[in-house]
């Protein structure tokens, strides 16, 4: 069954009569690694498909949120405080959150929304058929994209040398990521800079030594960190005129230069449906984990402008959307 067939039938499910045992409202949990302002528009989304699912938050549904504001050590506890709360499901925002969510519970239902590889990662067995407690959406194959990322941004800056790739240690997805953007860096007779960003106080340094070391361009790790700070991010390549691949088109269009992914939003919405699913009786076992099948290449035109970049007539015409 595609995707799309399969989500438009779980959903008309979720809108069938509440069964009697389920006239209280249920409490469903959420776990994110970032903070609650820098969540607000991926909250929306959620929400969204927990409405079309049947269920709308302080009507027929709690929800108690939980965020580490990017200290991921407190994640464990957070979890655990779900679980303690006995909530009828977790959605798990983000890579770090969803492992800490699948170590604090083997029986209430976790529904991710990750960029790692689910199954190279260890969240679920078999993408097909999870198993277990725990399914969800995984919107950013780790390595694919990252390489046309770079592919992409070598197009637009042809004459340059180095490249910086925006790492954050504490994100064990970003070592496969980084290996594969070595690799297709060397076919392409560049060097990349790592730096290396495992909080906001990290930023300033990092941006320091990416004028420092000459490097031309940017590529942004797949990291939620990175989107949490993606408006320092913005700031300090603005202030550079340093060129930005990011993973996410939000990034783009609040003024950052380029990107190329799937949309995060539409994954958050797709974890809403999934988990109105669950409260509905489906099992996590037994539903596919989501992957995308749509990858949109974004230009900000204006950025390109401001920077002095003619943004050439080969990336142009493939461009999925060019903001003004």
């Amino acid at each position: 069954m595609r995707r799309r067939e399969f989500l438009s039938a779980l959903a008309s499910v979720a809108m069938s009569p509440f069964p009697v045992h389920a006239r209280q409202a249920p409490v469903i949990g959420f776990l994110r690694n970032t903070s609650r302002e820098d969540s607000e528009v991926l909250l929306a989304a959620m929400r969204e498909g927990l409405r079309k699912s049947g269920y709308v938050e302080g009507k027929n549904l709690a929800i108690e949120y939980h965020f580490a504001d990017n200290q991921l050590d407190r994640l464990p506890a957070l979890a655990t405080d779900l679980v303690r709360h006995q909530v009828a499901v977790i959605i798990a925002g983000g890579n770090a959150s969803s492992y800490a969510a699948k170590a604090a519970t083997q029986t209430i239902p976790i529904v991710f929304s990750t960029g790692d590889g689910p199954v190279q990662f260890g969240l679920v067995s078999n993408l097909g058929r999870p198993g277990g407690n725990v399914t969800g959406v995984s919107f950013l194959p780790t390595g694919t994209l990252a390489v046309k990322r770079l592919e992409y941004l070598h197009e637009l800056m042809p004459k340059t040398t180095t490249i910086a790739y925006l790492y954050n240690p504490k994100n064990r997805s970003l070592d496969q990521e980084l290996k594969v953007v070595r690799r297709a860096a060397d076919r392409m007779n560049l060097h990349i800079l790592v730096v290396t960003v495992g909080s906001e106080g990290d930023l300033t340094p990092g941006f320091e030594r990416i004028a420092h070391e000459h490097a031309g361009a940017l590529l942004v790790g797949a990291d939620s960190l990175f989107y949490s700070l993606r408006n320092r991010i913005i700031e300090l390549a603005t202030r550079q005129t340093l060129p930005m691949m990011h993973y996410l088109r939000d990034v783009t269009a609040a003024g950052g230069l380029m990107s190329y992914g799937a949309s995060i939003t539409d994954a958050y919405r797709q974890a809403g449906i999934y988990a109105g699913g669950i409260l509905k009786g489906a099992k996590p076992a037994d539903l596919p984990v989501i992957l995308p099948t749509k990858f949109e290449l974004v230009i900000n035109l204006t950025t390109a402008k401001a920077f002095g970049i003619d943004v050439p007539l080969s990336l142009m015409v493939r461009a999925d959307e060019m903001i003004e």
